[in-house]
């Protein structure tokens, strides 16, 4: 199985980042010895332990999209339909790898009815795009254990880019969207940081974070 999930898309600061892995017959049984479950079952701990056997050992691609990217083509394209081009090209990069070999079934974490998803990708001129044997649900990570690896997986990245954002810009920038961003990011636009560099600008923290500034 094949399968595909996403973090990021409801904090403000840090990047959309999204995870595909493949898991064949043969790996079933040592990814549930590593512990691999629904991510919301497991500490930001585990999943820094796990993540990097899962890619050691897993065929898997990531692509993490930063802050600065997201903002330059989000004014054209939402954000499921960034998570669909994302999703759509992770998935292709790891059957690229496992060719000849084929998934009994793709898994993708459902966040559009199929017919929107694909629209999304048919629109945005994506390809190629992946259909065969693809299957849609929420909770998806309960169902499969390829899409709680990707689930994992999309998570220490988000966890590795907020850590090197915050180094970079000299502040813990918190993950979520609630009243502490609003704090952190009108801190930031008091020393005149540019937010592109760090934080989704559609979200409404960015009008709050400037009232508070005034």
């Amino acid at each position: 199985m094949l399968g595909s999930d996403e973090v990021g898309a409801g904090a403000y600061f840090g990047p959309l980042t999204t995870a595909a892995v493949y898991i064949s017959q043969d790996n079933l049984d040592w990814v549930r010895q590593l512990g691999v479950a629904d991510s919301k079952t497991l500490t930001d701990h585990d999943m820094i332990k796990m993540a990097p056997k899962i890619i050691a050992h897993l065929p898997h691609h990531v692509v993490n999209l930063l802050p600065e990217k997201y903002n330059a083509i989000q004014p054209q394209n939402n954000v499921n339909q960034m998570k669909a081009i994302s999703h759509n090209f992770a998935l292709h990069k790891v059957l690229e790898k496992i060719a000849p070999q084929k998934p009994q079934a793709i898994l993708i974490d459902q966040f559009a009815l199929p017919q929107t998803y694909y629209k999304h990708l048919t629109n945005a001129n994506q390809q190629p795009i992946v259909r065969e044997n693809v299957y849609f649900t929420t909770k998806a990570e309960q169902y499969h254990l390829s899409v709680a690896a990707a689930s994992i997986l999309a998570r220490y990245v988000e966890l590795q880019t907020m850590k090197k954002l915050s180094a970079e810009v000299g502040i813990t920038l918190p993950i979520g969207a609630g009243k502490a961003v609003d704090l952190v990011a009108a801190e930031l636009l008091r020393q005149q940081v540019d937010l592109r560099q760090y934080a989704k600008l559609h979200f409404a923290n960015t009008q709050k974070a400037q009232k508070l500034v005034k």
